[in-house]
């Protein structure tokens, strides 16, 4: 493929893509490029920066995308020590996976995250675009490894100990932000997870809530929760386990009472909605209008990997739906159920009828 079909090429995925990294993607300096393109547009191949306006129904995840590697034992697990484990290698990434869910419930999404020029980003990217994600806007960097998130887990499907390499995150910059926010304007909404650099996530949550585009936020851990600025003005929700909450309401979590209070809290920094999920004990709402306690619904528990994601995705699907807080909990809920259920990290069986079906079972 000749020099100017790649460009046409490129530029087809995506209306909106700068000359960077036009030039990049096809080894050509910036001003042959912008060569290349006044050519084009003389000719009539190109009708203007941005002339294929796509519609505003996509949501955009923003965050991570690596590979999950589980290692399962079949026996108590003895630390210090070598431990039996059968491992299986699955697609993930908050953002990911996060995108996933929401494509299978039937809203339109991108992902927005970077990976390396190897093995495992170019399965991700195609596994991704498999389930109807919108990949064209993901940074691949040659230089850096796909970032992989491992995990041991116990005979009951719960997490003992995981590691997380994500160094290729720290290569994204706030500019590189900036030349895709063209495309960014066009959301219905923003979904963010921390994985990504301090100054880019502060960079992208005031840009949003200065140009009123609604967006959700799931802190990941409570180390990355640190990453969040003071003010979260624009933010319609935020998810976050017991840990994380604590950091971000500087008080300790021993009772519903104290959830309260440090929901709260939360929602003096602009939040418009929080949940503090609970483990086994459920999740905790809260909005200006509701709040209160839901248990979780009872289920076989296969695999824990995934159903935080599944959960939160779940609820901002509901949120985005017209529900209330508490209904889009239960939806949440529903789809932490299904998730539990499957050693994948997304259930195949997730769609809106499921979740419903479920919340009415347990309802």
């Amino acid at each position: 493929m000749d020099k100017e079909s790649q460009i046409l090429h490129y530029i087809k995925m995506n209306p909106f893509i700068s000359q960077q990294e036009l030039s990049e993607k096809v080894g050509l300096s910036r001003p042959a490029v912008a060569n290349y393109i006044a050519s084009l547009t003389k000719r009539g191949e190109i009708k203007g920066r941005g002339y294929i306006l796509r519609e505003k129904s996509s949501i955009v995840c923003i965050g991570g995308a690596n590979t999950d590697r589980k290692a399962r034992t079949n026996q108590r697990v003895q630390l210090y020590s070598s431990n039996p484990v059968n491992i299986t290698e699955t697609c993930g990434g908050v953002a990911r996976n996060f995108a996933e869910n929401l494509s299978k419930l039937g809203l339109s999404t991108s992902l927005m995250t970077c990976v390396g020029d190897d093995k495992e980003g170019h399965w991700i990217l195609k596994e991704t675009k498999s389930q109807g994600v919108d990949v064209s806007q993901v940074w691949v960097i040659s230089t850096e490894r796909t970032g992989t998130f491992t995990t041991l887990l116990d005979v009951t499907g719960k997490s003992i100990v995981s590691m997380a390499d994500m160094n290729i995150y720290e290569k994204l910059t706030i500019s590189m932000f900036e030349e895709k926010w063209s495309y960014l304007t066009t959301a219905t909404a923003v979904f963010l997870d921390t994985n990504i650099p301090e100054e880019c996530i502060r960079y992208i949550i005031k840009r949003c809530s200065d140009e009123n585009i609604p967006i959700y936020i799931d802190p990941v851990s409570s180390v990355k929760a640190q990453k969040l600025p003071f003010r979260l003005d624009g933010v319609e929700l935020l998810v976050q386990n017991r840990e994380e909450a604590e950091i971000l309401a500087d008080l300790t979590i021993a009772s519903f009472e104290d959830c309260q209070t440090a929901c709260e809290k939360i929602t003096q920094r602009g939040v418009q909605n929080v949940i503090i999920t609970l483990g086994d004990q459920g999740v905790y709402y809260f909005s200006s209008e509701e709040s209160g306690h839901l248990q979780p619904f009872k289920t076989d528990v296969v695999d824990v990997t995934g159903a935080g994601e599944a959960f939160a995705s779940c609820t901002m699907y509901g949120l985005m739906n017209g529900k209330s807080l508490v209904s889009a909990c239960q939806l949440g809920l529903a789809g932490a159920a299904l998730t539990f259920q499957t050693e994948k990290s997304i259930s195949s069986f997730l769609k809106p009828e499921k979740l419903r079906e479920i919340v009415k079972e347990f309802s």
